[in-house]
């Protein structure tokens, strides 16, 4: 029994060993001089598949000369040093990647095990370029396989075999390691002792240069995963080499379990921040062209949810129109937070000097964070400044989107030229099919900067031939700084300033094309959507006259604004030079909505919001758009034209919106049915009639006795 119990614990402690021996086996070396945004991927990534990972040349001067052409010698140099230890040792298997621009993929069992597949002393990652010297490519091995060339991004090899090849033959820190590999490689002799080949099938390295139609991305229950639809093979580390850096990020923001379509973002849990000690921020306001609704946005700006008293706030106005809202905002405000900091139109400073300026700003201030804020970007979550500081990422930009739109404050992708590509997850992002944070070459309006790194965006802003955004971005991406965007949660939108005219008189008025969103939250009556509920029970004054809310009392009074800021009102003749023909049957004191640029915006309106009230009510009548040749505001007074007399209208239907208040703003007034002999006098205000016209519904309008009286109408359908 003793003896038997022995053998059991001798079998059990070798298990032991050789596991240990198999662990201890293998390492994977890298050179990185900087903690950047792709080390720190590449460190995730070798977290996550248990990978043991040895850094070389952390903090240290980097020798190695210009590696977006030539250069990287300080590499194999740091490598060859940190062999030394290894060098007689036959059975370590060592790995080699760059790290900046590298992803691992699976653990370090399928590496070896891939490696121990290919049958080979020394195997290096393979790409389809000849690179640097093209004139080798007919020394290389004939291979069928279009990865047919290498690349020194990535190698595999046995501790003994890749110290001795590396000691064979030195090379300067400035000298180019791919050139240096490469004539190792070729080198006839040396392939066939150290039994070099390539990764032809890329069933470990895979570079994406020239490869990425091979690529195929899979994100299912198991999570996402990466194959070569060429070779069939699912590689094991990744390299965005050459220009492929970004569609490397792009596919980073699903690989090594960083997303998945059950749990979502794998990486996304960021920071705890408490609210006893939260940090200084400075939040640069930017208005640099005439932008609606800019009431709504200082609310929010107000409405952030984030002690004032540790924001600084830089503003920044180069539209001559809102100077005197924001001037009147500052007065109101300037006392709530830390410190304001103001660059009016009348300083001439340039869009872009100003952004310089409020960097510096901020590292004056001592601030941790840099918040940008452009006056498009409506911030209607209260908590957005919390939650992107609790994401922690150096740059990130909440998802800000154009509703009902593409348009956002982000692009997927860039072309070669450096402007706007649409990438293959955009529309999955913007509409939040997928929800994480994502990293992205371009991001504008409203985005987050750890302070951390404002010494490296000194005037970053500066180029006399390009657009700041965009200049901002390129400088990131030069840098290697990662710009995020998040859309874990929900943000905000943009406002669209294209058509926004700030000379007419009441403006946003016009807007419910352009921004409908935020038209209809200053315009559309909060009850509208009421009576469209299928229990809802209509309110029916007269046979067969219904009667809605559909618009604000701030649209009646801003839209009598309108028409009395114009004031050509009609004679009320039946002479009307405005009707095709020139005559009026039944004339009135009016203004037609095309006499002041609202004719288009106005048919809109009736397809939007009333003829889904006219489908509910009328059924069986479809009509999609609407059409209306009659869009007109009527001005009833005693002194003018105190009513109208008994007619039908030129309609399939009518609408009348009451835009004042009886017996307030006048009295008298309203619609009488004469066949039913029913009267609507107490009119609401933004409250529609509607009813059917031509025969059935002969109707007047009873005499207005004091004050103005105001309706809007339309004959839908004539």
């Amino acid at each position: 029994m003793y003896s038997f119990s022995f053998l059991l614990l001798t079998v059990f402690l070798s298990i032991i060993v050789g596991n240990c021996e198999q662990e201890n086996d293998f390492i994977v070396f890298t050179v990185a001089t900087d903690e950047t945004d792709g080390y720190k991927r590449f460190m995730r990534s070798a977290e996550v598949f248990d990978i043991p990972v040895e850094v070389l040349g952390m903090h240290e001067k980097w020798e190695g000369g210009n590696m977006n052409y030539r250069g990287g010698g300080h590499k194999v140099n740091l490598l060859r040093r940190a062999l030394e230890p290894y060098k007689d040792n036959a059975n370590m298997k060592v790995m080699f990647t760059d790290s900046y621009d590298v992803i691992f993929l699976g653990d370090a069992d399928q590496i070896v095990n891939q490696f121990l597949e290919l049958d080979s002393r020394l195997v290096f990652s393979a790409e389809v370029f000849c690179w640097p010297d093209e004139h080798l490519a007919s020394q290389y091995p004939v291979t069928e396989s279009p990865y047919k060339y290498l690349n020194s991004g990535g190698l595999i090899g046995y501790a003994k075999d890749l110290y001795e090849l590396l000691d064979s033959r030195r090379l300067k820190n400035k000298d180019d390691d791919q050139l240096y590999y490469t004539n190792l490689f070729l080198d006839k002799g040396l392939r066939e002792k150290y039994r070099m080949r390539l990764d032809h099938k890329a069933k470990i390295f895979q570079n994406i240069n020239g490869a990425e139609n091979d690529l195929k991305l899979d994100t299912d229950v198991r999570g996402s995963s990466l194959e070569n639809i060429l070779t069939g093979y699912k590689p094991l580390v990744l390299h965005g080499n050459g220009p492929r850096k970004l569609f490397l990020n792009s596919l980073g923001n699903y690989l090594a379990y960083t997303w998945d379509s059950i749990n979502g973002c794998g990486a996304c849990n960021g920071i705890e921040i408490k609210e006893k000690s939260l940090p200084v921020v400075q939040m640069s306001i930017f208005v640099t062209a005439n932008t609606p609704f800019m009431n709504e946005f200082l609310e929010k700006v107000n409405n952030i949810s984030y002690p004032k008293k540790k924001i600084h706030v830089f503003l920044y106005n180069n539209a001559k129109a809102h100077m005197k809202q924001l001037s009147k905002w500052v007065e109101e405000n300037s006392e709530s937070y830390s410190s304001f900091k103001q660059i009016t139109p009348v300083s001439d400073i340039q869009e872009a000097n100003a952004r310089n300026l409020a960097i510096d700003h901020c590292v004056k201030k001592g601030c941790a964070y840099y918040f940008n804020v452009d006056s498009v970007a409506h911030l209607d979550n209260p908590e957005v400044l919390k939650l992107l500081i609790k994401a922690d990422r150096g740059v990130i930009a909440p998802l800000l989107v154009r509703p009902y739109k593409a348009w956002s404050n982000f692009w997927g992708s860039i072309n070669l030229d450096g402007f706007y590509a649409r990438s293959f997850d955009y529309m999955d992002i913007v509409n939040r099919d997928k929800r994480g944070i994502w990293n992205v070459p371009y991001i504008t309006h409203s985005y987050l900067v750890n302070a951390t790194l404002l010494d490296k965006l000194k005037n970053v802003y500066t180029d006399p031939e390009g657009d700041p955004d965009m200049t901002f971005c390129k400088h990131l991406r030069n840098k290697g700084i990662f710009m995020f965007v998040d859309n874990h949660d929900d943000y905000g939108h943009l406002v669209d300033p294209e058509s926004f005219n700030p000379g007419l008189v009441n403006p946003e008025l016009y807007e419910v094309i352009s921004n409908q969103r935020d038209w209809e939250q200053r315009y559309l009556h909060p009850n509208f959507s009421q009576s469209l509920q299928p229990d809802n029970v209509l309110l029916q004054p007269c046979p067969d006259v219904y009667w809605f809310p559909v618009v604000t009392p701030r649209f009646c009074k801003e839209l009598i604004e309108i028409m009395e800021a114009f004031g050509k009102w009609s004679a009320g003749s039946n002479y009307d030079e405005r009707l095709k023909g020139g005559y009026e049957n039944v004339p009135t004191r009016d203004i037609h909505m095309n006499q002041v640029g609202l004719e288009r915006q106005w048919l809109y309106i009736l397809q939007q919001y009333i003829r889904p009230l006219q489908e509910r009510v009328f059924l069986g009548y479809y009509h999609d758009p609407p059409n209306s040749l009659m869009n007109f505001v009527v001005r009833y007074k005693p002194d003018e034209q105190p009513s109208l007399r008994p007619h039908h209208d030129s309609s399939t239907y009518t609408i009348n919106i009451a835009l004042n208040r009886p017996k307030i703003d006048y009295t008298g007034g309203g619609c009488h049915f004469i066949r039913y002999n029913c009267s609507v006098t107490d009119t609401k205000v933004g409250w529609t009639l509607m009813h059917p016209g031509r025969l059935t519904h002969y109707h007047e309008g009873l005499r207005v006795t004091s004050g103005t009286r105001y309706i809007m109408i339309s004959f839908v359908d004539p």
